[in-house]
């Protein structure tokens, strides 16, 4: 996988309006997320349409509640293994929230400033597709080669980040497998 102008050249692109530019130009954390629109229910685009202002609030009641969200993510990756990227990654995405890291015993706080946030499909009780961690893995990856601040243990999920307000990528997440993944020399697998 490649990278041009903050652009994943193999991912179909949907711009979403909710970013903008990051402050100091860093990137040094990836954080995992997971998401499903409807909750538990999978395809479709309703989170294209979350992270581009388009849901539309009639078309679920759980719509409703989100609908005034302006919320996006780098990258969503579809349990078919599909990457579908919003924001450049020299840009920063909305993806964060309240949320904290500790960053060599200092901690830091507005991680969207320097942080890759990926949307896996999926919820916290299901498990994710094997496609969805072998491009994950790729993409890692390409993210770690073009962003060299961007190594494997500065990589993490929601729920770490905001550990009393979100669980995501969740139990259903295998991280032992995800890094198994992400150290095979083997990027085609």
């Amino acid at each position: 996988m490649s990278i041009h102008q903050g652009w994943l050249e193999e991912a179909r692109r949907v711009p979403s309006p909710n970013r903008n530019a990051r402050p100091d130009g860093e990137i040094s954390l990836l954080v995992l997320h997971s998401i499903s629109l409807p909750p538990g229910r999978f395809g479709g685009d309703a989170i294209e349409r979350l992270f581009t202002n388009r849901l539309d609030p009639a078309a679920h009641p759980f719509f409703a509640e989100i609908a005034g969200l302006e919320v996006s993510a780098h990258l969503l990756i579809r349990r078919d293994g599909e990457c579908v990227q919003f924001v450049p990654f020299h840009e920063r995405a909305w993806h964060a929230g309240r949320s904290r890291w500790r960053d060599g015993g200092v901690e830091r706080r507005g991680l969207n400033d320097f942080s890759v946030g990926i949307e896996l499909e999926g919820d916290e009780v299901t498990p994710y597709a094997l496609a969805q961690y072998r491009t994950l893995a790729r993409v890692t990856r390409a993210l770690m080669a073009r962003y060299p601040a961007l190594t494997p243990d500065r990589i993490t999920g929601h729920a770490h980040v905001a550990p009393l307000r979100k669980t995501d990528p969740g139990p259903a997440f295998d991280w032992a497998f995800f890094r198994q993944r992400l150290s095979r020399i083997d990027i085609s697998t």
